[in-house]
């Protein structure tokens, strides 16, 4: 049995950063910044009330009617009940005898073209163990994307406005960024379990460093565009934002009604259409929060059973990735037109090449991870490489221009020293064209 780790670091960042933003607020509200304070303590318990919510109607913490659960979640402490229960399964597993046990099926990584199916029992402790692990991954989703996330770029944006970083708010800062980077970290390793749920997964931590690096400069540097653009030109963040936003927000949605699909039912039995509908909007909520500041790497899909594509698309994986840096390009030249002097002491140019390679190398480990250390990569029906190449290849083929001409039409219109020309462009296609037997032995 694993030890649950996870939900030890997920405890800690819950826990780090609401103190963090607690202490930082009381030092705002000395200073008379009623303002900051104000969002301080809004961007710090809206998501612990949106965990809590997930806790006790998702994870059902309140179906054995415990009251006292009820009061804990009502004072913000149902993780702290959780990870004790946690600990408590894990430290007592195996010292009594299980009254009975599943058997799962799961199919081991294909090796030599060939897959089999190993049953695995599996106890009462290491399946409430699972649930709870799986409990704290969405909740440190939330608290990273619905929380951290903001509080990282309003933090940020008044150590600009300011001209000042304190200790406390670049401690603040650290831990928001340390929840986001993990957020989006356990968002991948739960987008590939949901994506190949059929076989045993097995993450290396290779595949660990290369999220981490991908992740913490992605972010980073999203996080420090949107702010640098928000310094200058105020009265456009909002657009920005929203445009962002319920762009992410609408395409599932566009996506549902475009496909005729009847209304979801079969999410949970207990709901009614108003509840699934009301949890159809927070999942998509949540799914436009993490669009807004790095890739999902889950695909809703409202339309399915399971409400994720599990199809491996690269086009828009490629799509998405080229529109963000574009995007991003253009906050910063926007920034570089309109800076003002609190950027005076900053070599602007610098900070703008900084930051666009920052962004090229999140995506330089986006690429390792999914060509070299994906868990699954031997699933995939092409690798990333390849289907990259054909994104490439398919826009850039109404641009490339012909090379060369008939030979029939070089001879009528050329000398003959061109003619000579033609005939070796034309023995070049020739000899790339080929015989289709022996271009398809060649490939293979």
């Amino acid at each position: 049995m694993k030890f649950p780790g996870s939900v030890l670091v997920s405890l800690f960042l819950f826990v780090a950063e609401t103190a963090a933003a607690l202490a930082l607020g009381s030092t705002y509200r000395a200073a008379g910044d009623r303002m900051w304070l104000a969002l301080t303590l809004l961007f710090a318990l809206l998501p612990c009330a949106l965990v809590q919510f997930s806790l006790v109607f998702v994870h059902r913490d309140l179906s054995r009617d415990r009251p006292l659960v009820l009061l804990l979640h009502l004072l913000q402490l149902g993780p702290l009940v959780r990870c004790v229960e946690v600990f408590y399964i894990y430290f007592h597993a195996g010292r009594v005898e299980e009254p009975y046990v599943s058997i799962t099926k799961k199919r081991q990584m294909p090796k030599d073209g060939h897959s089999e199916e190993v049953e695995k029992e599996v106890g009462q402790a290491e399946g409430k163990l699972f649930t709870h692990r799986s409990a704290f991954s969405r909740a440190s989703v939330i608290q990273a994307f619905l929380g951290s996330a903001p509080q990282l770029t309003l933090q940020l944006y008044i150590s600009v406005l300011q001209q000042e970083i304190t200790a406390a708010r670049s401690i603040f800062m650290t831990l928001s960024l340390l929840s986001i980077v993990y957020g989006a970290l356990r968002c991948n390793i739960l987008a590939i379990k949901i994506k190949y749920d059929d076989y045993d997964i097995n993450v290396k931590p290779a595949a660990y460093l290369c999220i981490f690096l991908w992740r913490s400069f992605e972010i980073a540097t999203r996080v420090v565009v949107l702010v640098l653009f928000s310094s200058v030109l105020q009265i456009w963040t909002l657009p920005v934002v929203l445009v962002n936003f319920f762009g992410f927000f609408f395409y599932p949605w566009i996506l549902f009604w475009k496909s005729k699909s009847p209304f979801p039912e079969n999410i949970e039995k207990a709901l009614t259409r108003v509840g699934t509908t009301i949890v159809l909007c927070l999942l998509t909520f949540l799914y436009a929060g993490i669009n807004m500041f790095c890739w999902s790497a889950v695909q809703l899909k409202l339309n399915d059973p399971d409400l994720i594509n599990k199809s491996q698309n690269w086009y828009r994986l490629a799509v998405y990735y080229v529109l963000r840096f574009i995007e991003n390009s253009f906050l910063l030249l926007m920034w570089y037109l309109y800076k003002t002097d609190i950027y005076l002491y900053i070599c602007a140019p610098l900070l703008v090449l900084q930051l666009l390679i920052g962004y090229c190398m999140a995506i330089l480990f986006m690429l390792v991870f999914y060509q070299f250390c994906h868990p699954c990569k031997k699933l995939f029906s092409s690798s990333i490489s390849e289907g990259l190449l054909r994104c490439f290849k398919l826009l850039c083929f109404p641009c490339k221009p012909s090379k060369c001409s008939t030979p029939t039409e070089k001879a009528e219109l050329k000398s003959p020293d061109s003619t000579d020309d033609a005939q070796n462009c034309y023995k070049t296609n020739e000899s790339q064209n080929g015989n289709p037997h022996q271009s398809v032995s060649s490939n293979a």
